[in-house]
């Protein structure tokens, strides 16, 4: 899976990527850029 990084302005592959439930209420799956060490994000529509 991949999401795109603001730092970087690219896409990367999500690794160790950990599913998260944002305040409202919605399902993401979220990592840090194995380049930069920005948090990415990716919504998701189901939990994984």
């Amino acid at each position: 899976m991949q999401a795109y990084c603001l730092k970087c302005r690219a896409m990367r592959d999500l690794e160790a990527a950990q599913q998260v439930t944002l305040k409202n209420g919605k399902t993401a799956m979220q990592a840090p850029c194995p380049v930069c060490g920005t948090r990415m994000s990716k919504l998701v529509k189901t939990p994984v």
